[in-house]
C-alpha cells in the first residue's frame, strides 16, 4: 500500500482514539467532535480494508489489527513532534542530550557552557547528571561522559584527562596527618570502586589497612563529607579547585593514584548529528586549553 495515499487526520484520529481508548476524549484532544473522529476511523478502516476497533457497548477494544498499527504510529507521531518543536520563533534548534557523571558535571563542565551556549545558540542541551552508572541508550543519550579505562562495549570512546586520585580532608584535620601513617588512625572515606585506598597506600609506600566505614557512589558526597570533618576522603582533586580556594578542603599528601579518566562516549551505530560534532570539537578544544595554561604555568 503508498503510504502517501493514508489520510494524515484519519491517522491522528486512530491514534488519538486507540490510546485513550475513547472517541470522545480522542476529540477533546484534538479539539475536534466525537463524531468527526468516528468518522476519521471508518474512513481509515475502509482505506485500509480491516477493523481497528471493536465497538463496545461501553467503550472501545482494539482488534488485532489495530493492535499492530497504533504503536508504529504513536512512535511516528511521537517523532514529528520532537523535529517540529526543534523549530522555534523561525530558527531551527538542535537538541543535544549527555549524560554527565556528576563530579565532572559541578567540577568541569557546568563552569563553562556559558562559553558553549554563546558559539552554538541553535543547539538545546540537556545535561543528564549520574553517579557514573548510566545507560546511553536506555537514557537516550547522544553523549556519556564517564570516568574509566575507555573500555566500554560497543562505544566510541574520546580521551577527554585523566582525574588521579589523593586524599583530601577538613583543614583541621591537617596536623593529624604529618605523614601517611596518620591515615591510619582515620576514618577513610570510600567509593564503591573498593581498590582505590589499597592502590594508593601502595603508592605511597605503606601496607593498606583494613577498610570499613563509610562508602558513597559520588566523589561529590565524598568531598562533603570530607570538608565537615567526617573522615578523609580519596577523590580525584582536579575536580574540586573550587572547594581548595574556598579552604574548604586540602590535600594533605603529594601522592596520586591513577585509576582511570574521564571519557565521552557515544554508541558506535549512533552517526553523529552536527550537534554532537559541535560539541565534541567544543569540548576537546576547552580542554586543549586547559592544558596548555597548565603547562605556561
Amino acid at each position: 500500500m503508498d503510504v502517501s495515499q493514508l489520510p494524515l487526520n484519519s491517522l491522528r484520529a486512530f491514534e488519538a482514539s486507540a490510546r485513550l481508548c475513547s472517541f470522545t476524549r480522542a476529540g477533546l484532544e484534538l479539539r475536534v467532535t466525537q463524531t468527526a473522529i468516528s468518522h476519521q476511523v471508518k474512513t481509515l478502516e475502509a482505506v485500509l480494508g480491516v477493523s481497528l476497533f471493536k465497538r463496545l457497548p461501553r467503550g472501545l477494544a482494539l482488534t488485532d489489527e489495530g493492535h499492530a498499527l497504533l504503536p508504529v504510529l504513536t512512535d511516528a507521531f511521537q517523532r514529528m513532534s520532537a523535529t517540529l518543536s526543534q523549530f522555534e520563533e523561525g530558527n531551527f534548534h538542535e537538541i543535544l542530550t549527555v549524560g554527565v557523571v556528576g563530579t565532572f558535571a559541578i567540577g568541569w563542565l557546568l563552569p563553562r557552557l556559558a562559553d558553549f551556549k554563546r558559539q552554538q545558540p541553535h543547539i538545546d542541551l540537556r545535561i543528564k547528571t549520574n553517579n557514573n552508572r548510566s545507560d546511553i541508550l536506555g537514557d537516550g543519550l547522544d553523549f556519556l561522559i564517564r570516568f574509566g579505562d575507555g573500555a566500554w562495549h560497543g562505544t566510541e570512546a574520546v580521551h577527554l584527562m585523566d582525574a588521579p586520585l589523593s586524599p583530601v580532608c577538613a583543614p583541621e584535620l591537617l596536623p593529624a596527618l604529618n605523614s601517611v601513617e596518620g591515615l591510619a588512625g582515620m576514618e577513610l572515606l570510600r567509593s564503591y570502586r573498593v581498590d582505590e585506598w589499597p592502590k594508593w597506600f601502595r603508592a605511597a609506600g605503606m601496607a593498606p589497612p583494613s577498610l570499613r566505614g563509610w562508602m558513597f557512589d559520588s566523589s561529590l558526597a565524598l568531598v562533603e563529607a570530607a570538608a565537615r570533618g567526617v573522615g578523609v576522603a580519596l577523590v580525584p582533586v582536579s575536580m574540586f579547585g573550587h572547594d581548595f580556594a574556598a579552604g574548604r578542603i586540602v590535600k594533605p599528601f603529594t601522592t596520586e593514584v591513577d585509576m582511570g579518566g574521564y571519557w565521552m562516549t557515544r554508541l558506535k551505530s549512533r552517526p553523529e548529528s552536527p550537534a554532537m560534532k559541535a560539541f565534541r570539537e567544543w569540548i576537546t578544544a576547552e580542554i586543549a586549553g586547559d592544558a596548555s595554561l597548565s603547562l605556561e604555568a
